[in-house]
């Protein structure tokens, strides 16, 4: 699933506004604002930085995208994003993570990832990333 370019803007800016480890009333409520699958995947993608951040050393996540280098698979609850990044201290770095969620979408039941490579500056524009 791709989120509409106002959409994605909206819960980038929420997301780079909050601590990843932070899951306060305000961000429930954007969240609740979301299409069930929007809120799935925007969830997921906040527990990715959370999770990255305390869980990988150095990296600080402050943005995740889902669906960089390929489309992101849905079924019911179970959300994957095998073609995902994450940015932290300015670098971007691939990312493949499966979620699964309670039916609310905002509950995390289980959560796997794994870091990939540095993403070179070089492909950053191919791939629409930024600074």
């Amino acid at each position: 699933m791709t989120l509409r370019p106002s959409t994605a803007a909206a819960c980038l800016a929420l997301m780079a506004a909050f601590p990843a480890h932070a899951l306060d009333s305000s961000i429930v409520q954007q969240l609740d604002r979301l299409t069930p699958e929007e809120r799935r995947e925007q969830r997921c993608d906040i527990e990715a930085m959370r999770r990255i951040a305390k869980q990988e050393g150095d990296f600080r996540p402050d943005k995740v995208i889902a669906y960089t280098f390929g489309d992101t698979v849905e079924a019911g609850d179970l959300f994957k994003a095998p073609g995902a990044v994450f940015r932290s201290k300015g670098e971007w770095y691939r990312l493949k993570y499966k979620c699964k969620t309670a039916e609310d979408g905002l509950t995390i039941q289980s959560f796997d990832y794994k870091v990939g490579t540095k993403v070179p500056r070089d492909e950053w524009s191919e791939y629409y990333l930024y600074e």
